[in-house]
């Protein structure tokens, strides 16, 4: 396969590699994105398996809760300017609300709130403030008691990050402190059981090619990888990160000293996963004056 200076430099800003081991773990991997960061790890030449892209989608979530049910809604916008707008804000936070009687996005599109049904109340939101937005998703969780951390809030209940936890008791001040914790430690799932096989089955292969290039014995080698899959772990579980509030236990360890369980949690950021195209700012000025 041709490997193009654009799947080089795609691979760069993933990885924070140089443009040579770019281009060669393209080569070696076929032009196997994926495949060719598992290489440069594997090396030693990634800084980190970071997402290719950038995010660039704007708006707000806002999170509600109603007894033991909670909800957190993305709307997305244009720019940031509309995330501030107060009329905006209105609307996303009576989606919110709306939430907590549908299960699904869709179902939310369908549901009535204060203006008529959702998706023309947003429609007609777009007419008026003149900026394209979209609802994205809708997200639940249920348990004995919920509790939620907005971060970056622009309103009450709203902002760029919103995280819901379920615990299986009452405990106001801690599940605060865990939603927070969620919040900037940004955990892929709650244990090792919730967690990606493909994602662990991955992790391990990086860890056993890295481990086989010391030349160490396979014994010794075995021991490596034990060790540092059980530190991967704890680094991407929520109960196996070290809580924030006491960096000595884990999470796991705090939520039985508070006596309660966590038993979920639901964890959305405004624009993740979502990329936006990178345009040529000098190319856009030169067509621009040319008409």
């Amino acid at each position: 396969m041709a490997i193009t200076a654009s799947m080089v430099k795609e691979l760069r800003e993933a990885t924070g590699a140089g443009m040579m081991d770019a281009k060669k773990a393209l080569t070696e991997t076929d032009g196997d994105f994926e495949l060719a960061v598992d290489w440069l790890r594997t090396k030693g030449l990634a800084k980190a398996a970071k997402k290719s892209g950038r995010v660039a989608a704007e708006g707000l979530v806002a999170v509600a809760i109603d007894g033991t049910t909670g909800v957190a809604v993305e709307v997305n916008s244009e720019t940031d300017f509309v995330a501030k707008n107060a009329e905006f804000q209105e609307m996303v936070s009576s989606f919110a609300t709306a939430g907590l009687s549908v299960e699904t996005v869709e179902d939310l599109a369908s549901a009535s709130v204060a203006g008529g049904v959702v998706s023309d109340v947003l429609t007609s939101k777009i007419a008026t403030i003149g900026e394209n937005m979209s609802l994205r998703r809708l997200g639940k969780i249920t348990g004995g008691s919920v509790e939620s951390y907005v971060h970056n809030a622009a309103a009450a209940g709203m902002g760029k990050i919103g995280v819901l936890v379920a615990l299986s008791g009452e405990n106001t001040a801690f599940g605060k402190q865990v939603a927070m914790h969620i919040a900037a430690a940004h955990p892929q799932s709650l244990s090792e059981a919730d967690l990606d096989p493909a994602l662990v089955e991955r992790e391990k292969n990086v860890l056993t090619e890295q481990a086989r290039e010391s030349g160490k014995p396979e014994a010794v080698i075995e021991k490596m990888i034990e060790g540092r899959m059980k530190k991967f772990m704890g680094e991407v579980t929520l109960l196996g990160q070290s809580f924030v509030v006491n960096p000595d236990v884990t999470v796991a360890q705090a939520a039985k000293e508070a006596g309660v369980e966590i038993t979920g949690y639901l964890r959305f950021e405004v624009g993740e996963g979502i990329e936006k195209k990178e345009e040529d700012f000098a190319a856009e000025v030169a067509k621009a004056a040319r008409g």
